[in-house]
């Protein structure tokens, strides 16, 4: 068992400095700094908001982008620039959810279909299944099933991401379960438990990091996109698939009501899959010795 632990025990070399990937890959810094002045910016979202995002005033309808309204106004009066603020809470918070909770069951799953050769046939034919379907028509089914709401469109996100999680944690599993340590720790007694959490679990930390970060990007996305089609967060919640889809039967009088939430919405998006890619080069030991 000691030899086991020498030969898992990370050399200094080896072991992650934020300083150093920072420095080595830039797209790491730029892309998390984006991304935490867009939470910081949704958080703070009251401070930052010129006008009431939910108050209509059909004396300004349709107003252009000025002085008084930063990104004009759309159709109802209503002021894009604040409704674009509010709007990034919807997206981050259904983001940073689907990251979390599809990353949380997706190393369960992964972990256990892995290892487990019993289990690995009947739950990857599920998860086979599911990836058959479209994301948004996947979801577009949930959500018919129950109640619009916020809850439910991120279960709906949820249910088509985890099995791209699983295939990723199943790999890795699969590849270290043939290794010597591995087998050699399972002729010595070792419980399945312990190996899957000392020896198995810390290997698929990596590139499930990663893939967190893509699915996070993907989830808001799909609400943008499940919002835009009518199905996604009600109308009355302002949300970056709402307010495009709200503008465009006025993009060519006002394009701004699209164009701006568009943006912000692909600046978002880029900002998280920067910090995907420089992780991923961070991180894989075949890349990371490139830099």
């Amino acid at each position: 068992m000691a030899v086991i632990t020498d030969d898992l025990a990370p050399s200094p070399g080896r072991r992650f400095s934020l300083a150093t990937a920072i420095r080595r890959n830039p797209t790491i810094a730029f892309g998390g700094v984006l991304l935490a002045l867009l939470i910081v910016m949704a958080v703070f979202a009251p401070l930052f908001a010129t006008h009431d995002p939910f108050k209509l005033s059909p004396v300004n309808r349709l107003r252009p982008p000025s002085e008084r309204w930063w990104f004009g106004s759309d159709q109802f009066g209503r002021d894009v620039f604040s409704r674009t603020i509010y709007g990034a809470r919807v997206s981050l918070i259904v983001g940073l959810s689907v990251a979390i909770i599809s990353s949380v069951l997706g190393l369960a799953l992964g972990l256990a279909c892995g290892y487990f050769k019993r289990i690995d046939s009947i739950v990857m034919r599920i998860m086979d299944g599911l990836m058959a379907i479209p994301s948004i028509l996947l979801a577009i089914a949930l959500i018919t099933l129950a109640r619009p709401g916020l809850g439910i469109v991120i279960v709906a996100i949820i249910v088509p991401e985890v099995p791209r999680v699983v295939r990723v944690v199943r790999a890795v599993v699969l590849s270290i379960r043939g290794q010597p340590y591995i087998e050699s720790a399972i002729a010595g007694g070792t419980k399945n438990l312990k190996l899957l959490l000392r020896h198995v679990l810390p290997n698929t930390l990596a590139p499930l990091i990663v893939q967190s970060t893509y699915v996070c990007a993907s989830g808001m996305l799909i609400e943008a996109s499940l919002s835009f089609l009518g199905a996604g967060v009600p109308l009355e919640v302002p949300s970056w698939g709402n307010i495009i889809s709200q503008g465009k039967t006025f993009f060519q009088i006002a394009p701004w009501t699209i164009l701006i939430p568009g943006a912000f919405l692909a600046v978002t998006v880029l900002a998280v899959n920067l910090l995907g890619d420089g992780l991923r080069d961070r991180l894989d030991p075949r890349l990371a010795r490139r830099l």
